[in-house]
C-alpha cells in the first residue's frame, strides 16, 4: 500500500507560504508556513500534522493489540505531541510523548497497559520516527 500527502511552497522562508493536500482529501490546501510554525498564526505545520498520524496510527495499533487479547476497547483516546528541537547541524524532531487515555470493560490494567506499549513500540509511525517516543496512560473503568 502507498498512499500520498503532498506540499506546495511559494516565497522564501519567513515570508513565503505553502499549502497541504493529502491524497484522500481530507486535509485539502490547508496553509502552512513559517510564522504558522514558530509564530503562532493560525494554520497547520508538518509536526501536529506528524503528531495526528502519530496518535491515530498508534490508537488503531493499540486496538490491534488488545485484540489479540480477545479485549475489544470501549474507547481509546491519544495525542502525540512532536517536539521539535534546534541542533548544532539545525532543526531535529526529537520526541514524540503519547498522552493516552483507554477503556475496556473486563480488562485488567495489566492487559491494557501491556497492549498499550506494544502499540506504542510497534505502531507503524513510532517505528518511522527516529526520536524518544514516551507515553503516559491512563485506564478508565
Amino acid at each position: 500500500m502507498i498512499k500520498y500527502g503532498t506540499a506546495e511552497w511559494t516565497g522564501s522562508l519567513k515570508d513565503g507560504t505553502g499549502l497541504i493536500s493529502t491524497e484522500s482529501g481530507a486535509v485539502d490546501k490547508i496553509q502552512y508556513g513559517f510564522k504558522k510554525r514558530f509564530e503562532g498564526e493560525p494554520g497547520s505545520n508538518p509536526e501536529e500534522l506528524i503528531g495526528a498520524a502519530h496518535a491515530s496510527c498508534f490508537a488503531m495499533a493499540f486496538s490491534n493489540e488488545l485484540g489479540k487479547l480477545d479485549v475489544t476497547a470501549d474507547k481509546i483516546e491519544a495525542k502525540s505531541e512532536i517536539t521539535l528541537e534546534k541542533k548544532d547541524d539545525g532543526f531535529a524532531i526529537t520526541k514524540a510523548h503519547l498522552t493516552v487515555s483507554a477503556s475496556a470493560e473486563g480488562a485488567t490494567e495489566d492487559v491494557i497497559r501491556e497492549a498499550a506499549n506494544n502499540a506504542k513500540t510497534g505502531c507503524p509511525v513510532s517505528k518511522l520516527l527516529n526520536a524518544e517516543i514516551t507515553m503516559d496512560l491512563t485506564i478508565k473503568s
